[in-house]
């Protein structure tokens, strides 16, 4: 039987109720739940459907651009070819697997357990960490920002760690001694990597390969270790709602569990789980300072079925904390008659507020700033 329509407005006040526990999704699952509350609920209409074919399965097989960094140093025919699949996918695609990156599997591997461990210590030792105060360099909480939202809406079945520099300066003796050691690793092959990504894309959008890392648009870093725990009714209820990234270039390491969706021509298609690669997806404020050369894309994070938990690590590159209010648009060299602007001048700090209102219910940002 189809469970009724939920009253999210109703809802909401369980819903702070349950955040106010600081037990997490997880707590749920520990506790034997059957069913969801229903404030992880979503409409039928934004639900995935379990009993149907995904869309990039069988003959008409979908697969997201695969860009391969093998003889990323070397001047010769590969740097070209890494140049002209770096354009193709951030402006077909806006998603895509990056292989041969240069960070050694075993600092990937370690990443993950170790989100693992932070997440599958006892209750009480988490709750210290539980809190809603994103200007902490540590949060841990569950279902996204449920108290900036511009309206109810559905929980999402996952909790989150989150960590973030301070003015851009990691201070690592800030972050849970359980995945201290793994995150400062890790850390460090995100910011060699974010190099090479950057020189790819100014190459791909015209420029000087320098150019975006001089400017400090992808300096700063969010690092989210996400946790999905087994739902006992996947069907009902999304591990991450529809939604495109606030960030200009966005990372995502994945275990070996699938879920993760792109929303590819009107299709969703399955962004499969590739040993030893990386997701790479384009942000809303790539898309605007590219003046849409790179297209931000839609994507979602279905629930996990019953089993192992899904577990990621997301890096999300952003312009550096000093440049946050300076005003920005897109970029002139990207501009011509032929050409002209398609965003109004703004600001990454007045971007996020505008985001923080519709970006977190499954709205654009994007459209607010056109001319």
């Amino acid at each position: 039987m189809a469970p009724a329509l939920v009253d999210y407005t109703a809802a909401e006040k369980e819903l702070y109720e349950f955040d106010d526990l600081k037990i997490g999704v997880k707590g749920l699952v520990d506790a034997g739940v059957t069913h969801i509350p229903r404030f992880f609920i979503h409409p039928p209409e934004c639900r995935a459907n379990y009993s149907s074919t995904p869309q990039n399965n069988g003959a008409d097989r979908v697969e997201i651009p695969v860009i391969d960094l093998e003889g990323f140093n070397e001047n010769d025919d590969r740097r070209v070819k890494m140049v002209n699949a770096m354009r193709y996918a951030c402006a077909t695609w806006g998603f895509f697997q990056i292989v041969n990156h240069g960070v050694p599997v075993a600092v990937m591997e370690e990443m993950v357990e170790s989100i693992r461990r932070f997440h599958e210590q006892p209750q009480e030792a988490k709750m210290e960490w539980y809190s809603r105060d994103f200007s902490r360099k540590v949060n841990y909480y569950s279902s996204g920002d449920i108290k900036g939202r511009a309206q109810p809406v559905p929980a999402e079945w996952r909790d989150t760690l989150s960590c973030r520099a301070a003015d851009d300066q990691w201070d690592f003796d800030a972050l849970p001694e359980l995945c201290r050691h793994e995150m400062k690793e890790y850390m460090k092959n995100m910011i060699a990597l974010q190099g090479k990504l950057s020189e790819l894309m100014s190459e791909a959008l015209g420029l000087s390969k320098d150019h975006l890392s001089s400017t400090g648009y992808l300096k700063s870093i969010k690092l989210s270790g996400h946790y999905y725990p087994a739902c006992p009714e996947p069907d009902l209820t999304l591990g991450t709602i529809k939604h495109s990234d606030p960030s200009l270039l966005t990372l995502v390491l994945q275990d070996k569990s699938n879920g993760l969706q792109v929303l590819h021509n009107d299709q969703w298609v399955d962004v499969p789980a590739v040993d030893g690669a990386f997701v790479a997806n384009i942000g809303d404020f790539m898309q605007l300072l590219s003046n849409n050369k790179f297209m931000s894309v839609e994507h979602r994070v279905l629930a996990t079925p019953l089993g192992r938990p899904r577990i990621s690590a997301v890096s999300f590159f952003l312009p550096c904390a000093k440049d946050i209010l300076k005003p920005c648009g897109p970029i002139k060299e990207l501009l011509s008659d032929n050409s002209p602007p398609i965003y109004r001048i703004t600001s990454y700090a007045e971007f996020m507020s505008h985001y923080r209102v519709v970006g977190q219910i499954g709205g654009r940002a994007l459209p607010h700033f056109k001319l």
